[in-house]
């Protein structure tokens, strides 16, 4: 069976506009009528626990992860719009 290497790169997809009280199940299985990713990341306020409103989705198969964005970018859930996109360096720095 010939594979294209370039479908099974590690790929991260940013997911914006997420609840403030989403679980981490909760973000994950939101992905998983399009594709299963290896790791979920959503980052909290150290105060209050809650979502800063995205998180991150990790895919071993780029496939999983353009299907994702597709099926994510511009669904409604409970009244927010998502916006989803591959992840770049730019967005994983942090400023000191």
């Amino acid at each position: 069976m010939i594979t294209n290497e370039k479908e099974n790169v590690f790929m991260k997809v940013y997911v914006g506009n997420i609840s403030r009280h989403m679980s981490d199940d909760q973000f994950h299985a939101l992905a998983l009528p399009f594709g299963n990713a290896d790791s979920v990341s959503v980052p909290r306020d150290i105060e209050s626990g809650r979502t800063r409103g995205y998180g991150f989705l990790d895919f071993e198969n780029a496939m999983d992860a353009r299907a994702v964005i597709a099926g994510l970018n511009g669904k409604d859930i409970d009244g927010q719009i998502l916006n989803a996109s591959e992840a770049n360096a730019a967005r994983g720095l942090r400023r000191v």
